[in-house]
């Protein structure tokens, strides 16, 4: 990798998260969730529209790991569920290939038959089918990270390169149109631009569950920095992290009451142990994480469905 990390030594403790958290319950409004609890029980959001952005300099203060609680059990599976998406992964058999496991509950025969699909497929609206699979203007399809990375490297000076995850004709619903994935995309709305021997990112997310989907969020697509960077021989230098709607689930309380309530540490080193010539050619196996401590692991944090 070209650059390197600070000394941990030298790192001082990230609280961004439980900032943003407090942000949410600051200047959030509660409304009904369109998502259920896993009994199917009706549930409460607290939202926030337009948060603060989040800025990372990994090299300077760190890698993007929360460390309010640990996450070392389940980050490899972020990082393998968003290489999958990049390789045009559409289905839960797919995605456990990558070593991601948790899609099964939006992908039941239930709730697949509600959009015309058959079990276990996320749809042709999905991330894995818009990356890899963007429906073209000849009835072709089109691969936009191959795309982008060629363009980076012809044209490193465009304000351009930019990657969406969001196929309209797919995820808009209305009486006149179904529907065609099972969860419309959240994240993925990558912007990189090049500062010279740098690469800086932003990631827009659409929607974003603050206690289950951002800790994996910050690590897959900080990973992805890491893996273009290496690909384009540049420094990683910036992940910043926008996101328009987010929100904290009501029954999530009592946990937030303990992260918030948690001391933050500083963050810790991801480093690439393998490099290829594809960035769809990536696997959660590629990265190697040290220096992470964090406050125990949490169980049983609810999530929408």
């Amino acid at each position: 990798m070209k650059g390197e990390y600070s000394s941990y030594l030298e790192r001082t403790p990230d609280e961004q998260y439980k900032r943003l958290i407090r942000e949410i319950l600051e200047k959030g409004i509660s409304k009904l969730s369109p998502m259920v609890d896993k009994d199917g029980k009706e549930i409460n959001t607290i939202e926030l529209m337009g948060a603060t952005p989040i800025r990372f300099n990994v090299l300077e203060n760190g890698f993007p790991f929360i460390t309010e609680r640990d996450i070392s059990g389940f980050w490899k599976s972020a990082v393998g569920e968003l290489f999958a998406f990049i390789n045009g992964v559409r289905t839960q058999e797919e995605l456990q290939e990558f070593g991601c496991k948790w899609w099964k509950y939006w992908v039941t025969p239930e709730k697949c038959a509600k959009r015309g699909l058959e079990a276990g497929d996320l749809g042709p609206g999905s991330y894995g089918a818009a990356f890899a699979n963007f429906p073209n203007a000849n009835g072709g399809t089109f691969n936009q990270f191959e795309e982008i990375i060629k363009q980076m490297q012809e044209r490193p000076e465009l304000k351009t390169h930019f990657i969406s995850p969001w196929i309209p004709e797919y995820t808009i619903r209305n009486s006149d149109h179904q529907q065609k994935v099972v969860v419309a995309p959240c994240h993925g709305w990558i912007h990189f631009n090049i500062y010279g021997d740098k690469l800086s990112m932003v990631m827009f997310q659409r929607s974003c569950d603050v206690l289950i989907g951002c800790p994996s969020n910050w690590v897959q697509y900080s990973a992805l920095l890491l893996a273009m960077s290496e690909l384009l021989g540049l420094i990683p230098y910036e992940f910043i992290h926008m996101i328009s709607n987010a929100h904290i689930y009501e029954n999530q309380l009592p946990w937030v009451d303990e992260i918030l309530n948690r001391e933050s540490h500083a963050l810790p080193t991801l480093k690439l142990v393998r490099t290829h010539k594809k960035i769809a050619d990536y696997r959660k196996d590629d990265f190697e994480l040290s220096d992470y401590h964090a406050e125990p692991a949490i169980k049983g944090i609810p999530v929408g469905i």
